[in-house]
This record gives structure tokens, C-alpha cells and sequence, in this order.
């Protein structure tokens, strides 16, 4: 393994359409963080590297629909996801944006240069085109019935109810979102990289010389290598983003996954004027931060231009992980299936920590894992207030209380004591090893063993009841639980760093450096420690609760709305509906048909008669309180038995989303017999 001067860490630019949610954190910041913060503390060099990603149709789409203008909107979200990144602790370098002037300048002067050395090809292709609209189609403008499992709203690039992904013209019975008309295909000229003539050298790069890469990192660019590559249009026809600088591409910019990894390399730009030396010295390390479904981007397309423009790095690693869903159900910004950080900071001041302890403890690195409020509860329960809090809390308030929170000083250590600090470096080898190979949940658990080997120690040394006997002997306990909560400051900063801060002020301590993990001496006697405080405190049932409620109001609401926007039935000939004769009628008694809980048993003057219907709407509708109540009545219906009572034709009822019933009637009474038409 080759040693390098520096690391420069990337993490995925959010999109900036929406807030920051508990995926992105778990998938991409909060490991990004931890492995930044380690090797900070560790006295390396390092670069962590941040911003939104503010181009593509996506943003258009969502101007629109609020009429506002694309930089509107990426002005809204970006300050609200670097704010939330600010308040939650993720310690970018930098955080930057691609709608700044700098990372403009720096696409395209890519581009020219890849361009200028004939590293693209032009295609002139048949593509959707809005006739009303006078402009073509991106692939998010379009939408239509995927070919492969029939969803009716499948986007021209990608299926979201099946994941595949589609071409435009894939897509059965395509529409333009902007005018809902069926698009005709039109011939447009677009620049595209050719990814087939780098095939050979992206076998050998990532398949022979990157097989420590993750398994479903390594997997997944090995399919997308031996399927065959093709080359990969990087412009769009679209207004908003990049234009494309060279001539004869007016009403053309970038595609939004050509610039959009570019930004990291802006976003240097804008925090050091030596940023070469990050991106262009074989001496630094590049590691970027992903979830799955941007490992083709940055393990093959990316990696394509930096080694096409020949000057850049490429990266040392992409640690992506799987998906992380809540409570059982994918996490979906657009039915608002989600736990957003700026709604968590709100509703849980002071407890970041909490959320990063919980995400990391569930980090879903190798499967898909699932976020649960109740999980959440419990880490904090039973992990952090149990065992990390508890240990804190009783060894600071027994030194408070036995010696006024003067550190007792260690004398004739038994061989348990001994055992039980060089544990300590043991646990240290572990916890490096895992973060080196970006195994950070197993990390957590490593350093949380340090904490439970504090508790266990207090648990068998019972100081509370020696001091009775050997008053003595304590001090050497009590000194020897302070050295192990001192170590707890250094092993969990890259974990948990305001937690970690908290127990310096308690400590009276110095930010330790990473190389001190697992001193003996980290404090020393007659060291005088603060008045000791909860580091953790419970969370409670009503908080989670309210928490669950709020995501089951949110699946009402959208199991409401997607009653409401039910589908149409299918065209019938108008002949069929001048078969159905409909009347207005009175309900003249009703009365609860026995032994069901549904049916009433209506009789209704048409007009023609007075017949007996029997209708569903006994959970509804009091029968004496719908007498004299005009109603819209089916008439030819054949009669059918029901419960042993003739009906004699059907009630026309509008249902509304919640299930609920309405009759359809008339706006005025109206004579009984008058035909709907």
C-alpha cells in the first residue's frame, strides 16, 4: 500500500432541489466526516471537500412548478443545506456550489481542453422534441409507461418504481411534461465521451489494480465493464447549467453528471490557490464519498475525463455504501418518506451526536439497512446513556465526591488494572484498521468497547463500597477509570465531536491528539476536573412517538393523494353511455338491513316508480337523517338479491379520498324522474 503526503476527501454534491435527509447523511457525510476528522486527528494533511450540485432538469422542473427561476430555487436549498451541514457538524473545508462563477470557468475549460485534443465525439441523433413548446426534451421532461414493468409515470432516464435504467425513447406512450402532448423526434447535434475506446485501459485500472475496492463498489463496475460501454453524451438541450463553449452549440450546456464531479475540483479552487498540488500530485490521496447509485459516475465516467484531460489524479478509493430506508419503506423525497436533518436539529437540540452515533452504529456499508425511530431510542438508551454515559458520569462523580474532583493518584496497579488499560491500545489497532479500510460501523463498536471496558471495570471494582474497606485502594480505581475516560475523548472525536468536547470541559482537558490513544497518563494526579455533568441524557417514549406520527401522518396523506389521482378507466363509445339511464330520485324511508354493518335499505320515489335499492352507505349515513335526500339513481340496472332483498338499481355516490361517501345530486331540487344526461 502506497504512503501518501496528503488525502483529499470528496463527498457527494446534494442535490440542491430539497433538504439534506437521513440517507444522504448515512450514505455519504457522515462517514465522510469521520474519515476526515481521523486523519486530522491523526496530524495528516488533509482536504475535505463539499458542495450542492445545482444544474440539471430536476431544478427546472421544481422553478416551474413554484414560478420561480432555477437559481431561485438553488439559492433556497443550497443555504439550507450548508446551514444544516454546519449546525449537525460536518467539517467541509469547504462547501461550495456549481452555479459559482469559479466552478463555470473551471468546466469548461475542461471541456475546451478535452474538446481541443479531439477526446470527444459528435453525434447528430433523433431526440424528443415539444412542438408547443419549441424546445427538445431532457430526459426528466419526459415521461411515459416503462417497458419493463409497466409503471405509468417512468422518467426518459430511469424507471423509479423498478429502477431500470430506460432511454426516452424506451418509454410506451411518451408525453412532454411541459405541455402533456406526445413529443415528435427531431434531430439534434450533441458532444459525447467515448467510453468504449477506454474500456481496455478501465479494466486494467479498476479490475487488476483496485480489487481492495468495496465489494459492491468493485461488482458493480466489473458489470457495467465486461456489458460493453458506449460512449455517453456529455451535453444537453436545456437553458439552465453550463453552456457548452465551442461553437455550434447554442441552447446547449453540460450535462449535469459531466460538471457536476468537476466541482470538487472548483470547489478546491475556490478554498486554495494551491489546489494543484491536491489534484495534480500523484502524492495525494483521493477518496470519494458516495452512495451506490453514483458509482458509475465517479469510477468510470469521472475517472474517463480526468484521464482523457491527462493531468489530474485519479481517485485511491470510492467507499460508496447501500441505501439506508425508514421504517421498512424506501426513503422518498417526493412523498415526503424522509427524516430531514433540519427538522431532526429542530426537534432534537443538542443531540447530533445522537443521530451520527445511531447511523453510524446502522451504516448501511455492505446490504441496504433500515432506520427505525425505535433503534434510534434504544442506541441512545441502552449504548450511549448505559454504558458510555454511565461509565463517565460515576467515574467524574466519585472522584467529585471522594476527593472534591482532585485526580487521586495510582499506586501498587494490580494485574487487572494493568489488563485493563493495555486493552486500551489493543482496541486502538482496531479501531485504525477499520477506518483505514472504511469499516466505520465496526469501528464504532470497537471504540465503544473501550467504554464498556470502563463500565466493566467500575461494575467489578465496586469503589462505592471499598472505599468502606480500603479507602486507599480507590484511588488507584478512580485514577485508573479517569485515564480510560480520557482516552474516550480521543477515540470517539472522529465519532461523536460534541460529545467529545463535552467531556474535555468536564475533564478539564486539552484536545488530545490521535497518537495519544492509549497513554496511561493522559491526566494527571492532582489534576482538577470540573463539576461533572449528564454527558447523555434518555430519550423518551412521547419524543419518539411523535416522531412515528409524524411519518404515519405523512403515508395518509399520501395513500389520500394517490386516491385522489386514481387513474382514468378506459375510453368507452358514447353508445355505451346512452345505454345507462340515470334519474333524479327522493328517498322516501330507510331503514339498517339486519345482521351487516354496510347496507341500507333505501326505497326511492324515480319518477317512474317507487322501488327498493339496497346501497353500501350504512357507515355513513344515519338512515333517518337521509330521508326526503335526492339522489342520482341507476335505473336499468338488472335487479340483483342482496341479503335476501331484491335491488332494484344503484345510487350514484362521488368517493373522497379518505373513503368517504357523498351522494351526487343536484344543485337544486329537482323533479324525480329527470334524466342525467
Amino acid at each position: 500500500m502506497k504512503n501518501f503526503k496528503r488525502t483529499l476527501i470528496t463527498s457527494a454534491l446534494p442535490y440542491a432541489n430539497g433538504p439534506v435527509h437521513i440517507g444522504h447523511l448515512a450514505g455519504v457525510y457522515v462517514p465522510a466526516d469521520i474519515y476526515a476528522r481521523y486523519l486530522r486527528l491523526k496530524g495528516e494533511e488533509v482536504a475535505f471537500i463539499g458542495g450542492s450540485d445545482e444544474h440539471g432538469v430536476p431544478i427546472t422542473l421544481k422553478a416551474k412548478k413554484e414560478g420561480v427561476t432555477p437559481q431561485d430555487v438553488v439559492d433556497k436549498y443550497h443555504n439550507m443545506i450548508k446551514a444544516s451541514f454546519e449546525k449537525f457538524g460536518i467539517s467541509f473545508d469547504v462547501y461550495s456550489r456549481t452555479s459559482a462563477k469559479i466552478h463555470h470557468e473551471t468546466a469548461s475549460e475542461i471541456f475546451k481542453t478535452l474538446h481541443d485534443k479531439g477526446a470527444f465525439i459528435e453525434q447528430t441523433s433523433e431526440q424528443f422534441f415539444d412542438v408547443e413548446a419549441n424546445q427538445f426534451l431532457a430526459d426528466r421532461y419526459i415521461t411515459g409507461t416503462c417497458p419493463k414493468c409497466n409503471f405509468e409515470k417512468a422518467y426518459g432516464d430511469q424507471c423509479e418504481s423498478c429502477g431500470s435504467t430506460l432511454n426516452a425513447t424506451d418509454l410506451i406512450e411518451p408525453k412532454s411534461v411541459l405541455s402533456g402532448n406526445k413529443p415528435i423526434l427531431k434531430q439534434t447535434k450533441h458532444w459525447f465521451l467515448p467510453l468504449d475506446q477506454y474500456e481496455p485501459w478501465l479494466r486494467e485500472w479498476i479490475l487488476e489494480s483496485h480489487k481492495e475496492w468495496k465489494p459492491n463498489v468493485y461488482g458493480q463496475c466489473k458489470s457495467w465493464i465486461d456489458g460493453g460501454l458506449n460512449p455517453r453524451a456529455v451535453t444537453r438541450d436545456l437553458d439552465w447549467g453550463i453552456p457548452v463553449p465551442v461553437a455550434g452549440a447554442e441552447g446547449k450546456v453540460l450535462y449535469v453528471w459531466f460538471d457536476a464531479p468537476i466541482g470538487y475540483i472548483s470547489a478546491t479552487k475556490e478554498w486554495t490557490k494551491d489546489w494543484t498540488k491536491w489534484w495534480k500530485d500523484p502524492e495525494t490521496k483521493l477518496v470519494h464519498f458516495i452512495g451506490k447509485d453514483n458509482i458509475v459516475f465517479h469510477c468510470i465516467i469521472f475517472p474517463t475525463v480526468l484521464k482523457a484531460e491527462g493531468s489530474y489524479i485519479l481517485p485511491d478509493n470510492v467507499p460508496a455504501n447501500e441505501f439506508l430506508n425508514l421504517e421498512g419503506d424506501k426513503i422518498s423525497t417526493s412523498r415526503n418518506w424522509a427524516v430531514w436533518l433540519h427538522e431532526y436539529l429542530e426537534d432534537f437540540p443538542g443531540k447530533e451526536d445522537v443521530l451520527k452515533y445511531t447511523l453510524t452504529a446502522n451504516a448501511p456499508e455492505t446490504k441496504d439497512n433500515d432506520f427505525t425511530w425505535k433503534d434510534f431510542q434504544t442506541r441512545n438508551n441502552s449504548e450511549l446513556v448505559a454504558i458510555f454515559g454511565n461509565f463517565v458520569n460515576r467515574a467524574l462523580v466519585l472522584t467529585d465526591k471522594y476527593y472534591n474532583g482532585i485526580v487521586p493518584e495510582a499506586s501498587d496497579l494490580t494485574d487487572y488494572d494493568k489488563q485493563t488499560l493495555s486493552e486500551i491500545a489493543n482496541l486502538k489497532t482496531e479501531v485504525e484498521k477499520s477506518i483505514d479500510t472504511f469499516h466505520f460501523r465496526e469501528a464504532l463498536k470497537n471504540a465503544m468497547d473501550i467504554a464498556r471496558l470502563g463500565n466493566k471495570y467500575l461494575a467489578d471494582m465496586e469503589p462505592w463500597k471499598v472505599i468502606k474497606t480500603d479507602p486507599h485502594r480507590v484511588k488507584t480505581i478512580l485514577n485508573t477509570a479517569l485515564q480510560i475516560a480520557a482516552n474516550l475523548t480521543i477515540v470517539f472525536e472522529p465519532f461523536l465531536p460534541f460529545t467529545t468536547e463535552k467531556l474535555r470541559g468536564f475533564m478539564n482537558l486539552s484536545k488530545l491528539n490521535w497518537n495519544e490513544l492509549g497513554r496511561t497518563d493522559l491526566i494527571a494526579a492532582n489534576h482538577k476536573i470540573n463539576t461533572p455533568e449528564l454527558l447523555f441524557d434518555k430519550i423518551e417514549d412521547e419524543a419518539i412517538q411523535h416522531q412515528v406520527d409524524k411519518l404515519l401522518s405523512t403515508k395518509k396523506v399520501n395513500e389520500l393523494e394517490q386516491a385522489i389521482v386514481s387513474p382514468a378507466k378506459n375510453n368507452i363509445e358514447y353508445d355505451d353511455f346512452a345505454k345507462l339511464d340515470i334519474r333524479i330520485g327522493t328517498i322516501i324511508a330507510a331503514e339498517k338491513v339486519a345482521k351487516t354493518k354496510k347496507l341500507l335499505k333505501l326505497t326511492i320515489d324515480t319518477g317512474i316508480d317507487k322501488r327498493t335499492v339496497v346501497s353500501g352507505i350504512a357507515e355513513y349515513f344515519e338512515p333517518e337523517k337521509i330521508i326526503g335526500q335526492q339522489v342520482s339513481i341507476l335505473v336499468n340496472l338488472a335487479p340483483k338479491i342482496l341479503k335476501g332483498i331484491e335491488s332494484q338499481g344503484m345510487i350514484l355516490m362521488a368517493e373522497n379520498a379518505d373513503g368517504s361517501l357523498v351522494f351526487v345530486t343536484p344543485a337544486t331540487p329537482t323533479k324525480e324522474g329527470s334524466e342525467v344526461r
